[in-house]
């Protein structure tokens, strides 16, 4: 994906942005080569999923414009961020079916806005793959957009389970608006 001039982050090894540092303005799929760990960030321009394992895997944190002096102890993490993906700002519609089971299987429903909770909206006790066709999208674990989190970028997503997320369910979903940027 191509860098936007409009996103930039900084990682830091250590907390309160101390030690050594990497700035970065695009996707990076593992950060050992610049970093030994990193503890801390500095989101100075546009918005970025960061992931405790390489190659965008593992639990999943949404980043936007701020300054994170111990995102650790924030967000839960057991381990330094290890990848980033920058998130390019969408302007348009937004939609994507949401599926039941893997593979695009049993009951489908189709989203254009936010969804705080799949089972009273779309009386779907889960949802295990998907299909994005316009727009940026966290998914959440929990209903109320709390839990563990997915970026969802146009594209078809067979199972969910491959993500590197294990058994997580997935009970609410958001756009990434232009209003995080």
């Amino acid at each position: 994906m191509l860098s936007s001039p409009s996103s930039q982050i900084v990682f830091y090894e250590d907390r309160n942005f101390q030690g050594r540092s990497y700035e970065c303005s695009s996707d990076c799929a593992d950060m050992s080569s610049y970093l030994s760990r990193c503890h801390s960030c500095k989101v100075e321009r546009g918005c970025f999923m960061v992931y405790d394992r390489i190659n965008f895997m593992g639990n999943q944190f949404f980043l936007r414009r701020g300054e994170y002096s111990d995102y650790m102890s924030m967000m839960g993490m057991n381990d330094c961020i290890r990848s980033c993906r920058m998130i390019p700002m969408h302007r348009g519609s937004y939609r994507m079916r949401i599926y039941e089971r893997e593979n695009f299987g049993g009951q489908m429903s189709e989203l254009m806005n936010d969804c705080d909770n799949i089972m009273d909206r779309h009386r779907m006790s889960n949802c295990m793959s998907c299909q994005v066709m316009d727009g940026h999208w966290l998914m959440y674990e929990q209903p109320h957009f709390r839990g563990r989190m997915m970026y969802m970028r146009p594209g078809e997503y067979r199972s969910f389970m491959n993500m590197g997320m294990g058994s997580m369910r997935v009970m609410s979903m958001r756009r990434i608006m232009d209003s995080y940027y």
